[in-house]
């Protein structure tokens, strides 16, 4: 096993990433990185491996494709030290650069950033350690200075900017307003009239597309979800401006014009937990996704933003009460308990989504899961993969996991590779 005693050769592996927000805001970039990292392995005299690059993760998971090949690097063997330019670049966590450091130990590879302030010795590790806290403390300090500019500037009637602004508008010249953009907005009326005549989601889906009007992410298909958060997104509903004075402050009341009406932009609809997750892509390798929790939040934590209304209030409440009857109207095979509803996927990557058939005149209802892909895509040559019987992989399933639950070393052994 090389060491790094002085009487073996010195081989370094050097890691460095980059999240997107931190590229675009200072430039903090991977080829910077690199090159001080290629200078410190020349000038200590370390024969580098590899360089390995984490393009646009988030130091706030281990999961990362390029922390997973430093790792199988250092377990292969024959890696001295795993090199980066600062202790946050290897994770956000004190507790994952611990367990980063303690995995590597197992194999003889040291942890090294440019930035360390202290030395293998139990005070220089506590020194590290302090430091590592002191800049958690900060990036805690700066996320909630800037959570407070949001709500101070939402409060005072302005909103935020996001990568593009809510379909049927623009953002003002200063960015912190909304205004009509006709074009879509008049999509958005087509919308709703059709909602009132009695359309649901895929019929209304399906005229859109015949039409040819693109849908909001620019895709031929629209999406029916997209449709009915079209019709129950307050962004399009007119308020009377005494109805606004009840739900944002005096301040920003004062500013509107009592002639006109007002549809809202709310401010904190839902709590957003982040991460990122890996999962085997079938071919040997991984297949890393970011995934977000958002949870609503109630009402009253909520800020309401007043935004140029443009369709009448009458069409927009009978559109929605007439979507909201038609949810009424289930789809039978939905009484069914789908054990894997949302949770399985077709090897060719894309969700697998449920579906049902009974031959006319029979008495026997078969249920299916179908690459949503296939569905869409079939006639331009899509995914080929064949509907699932429901029952069969379900009983496939459910024999795998118990017999898993019924070998606890199994998952042990699991656990512990997890850990």
């Amino acid at each position: 096993m090389p060491s790094t005693n002085g009487h073996g050769p010195k081989r370094a592996v050097l890691y460095a990433r980059v999240s997107t927000d931190e590229q675009a805001r200072s430039g903090y970039s991977l080829a910077q990185q690199m090159e001080a990292l290629r200078e410190y392995a020349a000038r200590e005299g370390y024969e580098v491996l590899d360089e390995v690059f984490d393009r646009g993760q988030s130091g706030a998971s281990l999961e990362r494709p390029g922390m997973d090949r430093v790792r199988d690097l250092v377990a292969a063997g024959g890696v001295s030290v795993v090199l980066a330019q600062d202790r946050d670049r290897f994770a956000r966590e004190p507790a994952y650069h611990y367990l980063l450091r303690k995995e590597f130990e197992e194999h003889g590879t040291a942890i090294r950033a440019l930035g360390d302030r202290g030395d293998d010795s139990p005070e220089g590790e506590l020194a590290d350690g302090v430091l590592d806290q002191l800049a958690k403390y900060q990036r805690a300090s700066i996320a909630r200075a800037t959570s407070r500019g949001k709500l101070r500037k939402v409060r005072e009637g302005r909103i935020l900017r996001g990568p593009k602004p809510p379909y049927g508008f623009r953002y003002n010249a200063t960015q912190d307003g909304l205004v009509v953009y006709e074009p879509e907005m008049l999509v958005v009326e087509k919308v709703f009239r059709m909602a009132v005549s009695g359309l649901k989601p895929g019929s209304i889906q399906t005229r859109l597309y015949a039409e040819g009007v693109p849908s909001p992410t620019g895709k031929d298909m629209w999406q029916r979800q997209v449709i009915r958060r079209i019709v129950d997104n307050d962004i399009y509903l007119p308020y009377a401006h005494d109805e606004i004075g009840d739900l944002v402050s005096p301040e920003v009341a004062a500013k509107l014009d009592p002639a006109q009406s007002y549809a809202l932009w709310w401010f904190g609809r839902h709590e957003v937990t982040a991460k990122t997750i890996s999962e085997p892509d079938g071919n040997g390798g991984k297949r890393y996704m970011k995934r977000e929790i958002r949870r609503p939040r109630p009402r009253e934590q909520q800020i309401a933003v007043p935004v140029p209304a443009y369709l009448p209030r009458a069409l927009v409440e009978t559109a929605r009460a007439t979507l909201a009857a038609s949810k009424g109207t289930e789809r039978k095979y939905l009484a069914r308990e789908w054990e894997l509803r949302g949770l399985l996927r077709c090897s060719c990557d894309g969700k697998m989504s449920t579906q049902t058939t009974k031959p006319r005149g029979g008495d026997i209802t078969y249920y299916y899961y179908t690459c949503n892909r296939r569905r869409k895509l079939r006639k331009m040559g899509g995914c080929e993969q064949k509907s699932l019987s429901a029952l069969e992989v379900e009983a496939q399933v459910w024999e795998l996991v118990s017999g898993l639950l019924k070998d606890p070393e199994r998952i042990r052994a699991g656990m512990n590779r997890l850990i």
